[in-house]
């Protein structure tokens, strides 16, 4: 299998992986039916519905299972983020995030299946669960931050560690941010970011 390569730059459009979407592929319209078009997409009252349908769906999600946890919705840019937190009743369990948050990313992915059901559009929100994106985030910035040091004063391309889609997007932002480029080289799960010179 060959490699796979996508340019970050200031004049190119964020692919689905940038989107901390799971795929490579360029978004698709669903089958059988219509995705509204990009200007209908992100306004303030749809990504509150987004949010409202996403909350829930995870409200009766965690009913079923029996789990501890409140939701909490916001808007994060252009997208609506939801948030599973500690409630009163206690501490939302560590599982729901997983190994490499592969629970957190499924539980993501049928979310948003749950609003584009209701919704009739794909959705492009974001789930956290006990912070666990917020704190990896924030972890990434450094990283980023580091490796832009790094190139800039060599001169030279730097190949990161392999990473998630929502680890690439957030690294990609930061190189972008400081006046440089990067791309996403490999397939996964080997999948990483290449940090290049201005």
């Amino acid at each position: 299998m060959s490699d796979v390569t996508d340019t970050q730059n200031s004049g190119s459009a964020p692919t689905p992986e940038d989107d901390a979407m799971p795929t490579d592929a360029v978004e698709a319209p669903p089958e059988g039916g219509d995705v509204a078009a990009p200007a209908d997409r992100g306004a303030p009252a749809d990504l509150e519905k987004e949010g409202e349908v996403a909350a829930d769906f995870l409200e009766s999600l965690l009913d079923i299972c029996d789990l501890d946890g409140d939701i909490d919705v916001d808007i994060d840019g252009d997208r609506a983020a939801v948030a599973i937190v500690d409630s009163e009743e206690g501490r939302v369990p560590r599982r729901l995030v997983g190994d490499n948050a592969k629970v957190l990313d499924a539980l993501q992915e049928l979310t948003r299946l749950a609003v584009q059901s209701a919704t009739g559009h794909r959705s492009r929100l974001m789930l956290d669960v006990a912070g666990h994106r917020a704190g990896r985030r924030a972890e990434l910035v450094e990283i980023a931050k580091d490796a832009i040091a790094s190139v800039k004063d060599s001169g030279e391309k730097l190949a990161l560690d392999s990473m998630t889609a929502f680890e690439r997007k957030v690294v990609h932002d930061e190189v972008l941010a400081a006046g440089l480029s990067s791309e996403s080289e490999g397939v996964e799960p080997r999948r990483h970011v290449v940090v290049l010179p201005a």
